[in-house]
């Protein structure tokens, strides 16, 4: 698979990139990231050929956008495609009086959560100020999950479907948007807005990988139903499947359990047999469904960047999905490389 490849998204009248850059950390997430090194990523992406990047308010408060904008405001727009999100507004603050964590040295915004009609659109338009661009061509609901709300979710899911839809809707009837989805951690939070809303697409971050399929049951056939596009990010699990089953290996940014580690372990096993590196092996899987367009990857370094690039394309015999199915380690029916 080339990182350039164009794939059709979805229903939607749009093209992506099988690789996506995702933005979350230039907008310093869990430690700096300087301005010369967040440029030298996207411009080695883009030379790479690729051309869909999504980013966040939430993303570094603000410095996210700030800073995609920055790196690609002199590409020519036709040739990108952007998306960004709602559900939060940043409002100027003293860097002081903010709450940064898990960003540190971020925007001087203080971030509220905010799913109404007007809060969406206030959203939406603070975004392409902060980007400087004239469009995002794809537009999330971010965060209505579990993961992020708790017990707060079933309240704020159904404000989501209610406020932010409609915005996005009539955005999306007016021509100023091309597609609107749900960006969250859980595909059963995508799923059921699927069920209660016309959207075109989903950001499934970690809960379809080479370890876990469980949006194989009912999710993602009905995506394939219904034309949604679904991109993938966390296809690493948050690290383990970059790093291997070594000591201290993340899975969803807590320390892997054992169970955890032994299936990983058990997939490097049939890697060595094929000479497939683990973290290939978990970037192709990911968008051999027909219904995953793309998949976005988020690094730190131009370094991390270069080797998941060509990691996207390391040659993958046939013959390591088979055997990874062989021996339980991947569902019988989940899609794999051509």
């Amino acid at each position: 698979m080339n990182p350039d490849s164009m794939r059709k998204f979805g229903r939607v009248d749009l093209e992506v990139t099988a690789f996506g850059f995702g933005t979350a950390p230039v907008g310093n997430i869990f430690r700096e990231i300087d301005e010369a090194t967040s440029d030298a990523m996207f411009q080695t992406a883009w030379n790479a050929g690729v051309r869909y990047y999504d980013t966040a308010p939430m993303y570094g408060h603000g410095l996210s956008e700030l800073r995609t904008g920055h790196s690609l405001r002199w590409k020519e727009r036709d040739d990108l495609v952007l998306s960004s999100k709602v559900g939060r507004l940043l409002r100027p603050a003293r860097k002081a009086d903010i709450d940064y964590a898990p960003w540190v040295n971020a925007g001087r915004f203080a971030i509220e959560f905010d799913y109404s009609y007007d809060g969406t659109m206030r959203a939406f338009e603070d975004s392409l100020q902060r980007l400087g661009l004239e469009r995002m061509d794809i537009c999330f609901i971010h965060d209505i999950d579990v993961f992020t709300r708790g017990a707060e979710q079933p309240e704020v899911f159904d404000q989501a479907m209610e406020g932010s839809w409609k915005a996005l809707s009539d955005l999306r009837d007016q021509g100023v948007v091309k597609a609107i989805g749900v960006g969250v951690n859980e595909w059963e939070v995508c799923h059921a807005a699927l069920q209660r809303r016309d959207f075109d697409c989903f950001l499934l971050a970690g809960r379809y990988t080479l370890l876990e399929q469980e949006a194989l049951n009912e999710f993602l056939p009905l995506c394939e139903e219904r034309g949604a596009a679904v991109v993938v990010g966390g296809g690493f699990n948050s690290g383990i499947l970059a790093t291997g089953a070594v000591e201290g290996a993340k899975y969803n940014y807590a320390p892997a359990p054992a169970e955890v580690l032994r299936k990983v372990a058990g997939i490097e096993k049939v890697c060595a047999a094929h000479g497939v590196p683990l973290p290939a092996a978990a970037l192709q899987f990911v968008v051999a469904h027909p219904a995953i367009p793309s998949f976005i990857a988020g690094t730190r370094t131009v370094d991390q960047l270069e080797k998941n690039l060509a990691w996207f394309t390391h040659p993958i015999p046939g013959e390591f999905w088979a055997d990874l199915k062989a021996g339980g380690l991947l569902r019988e029916d989940a899609p794999v490389p051509a």
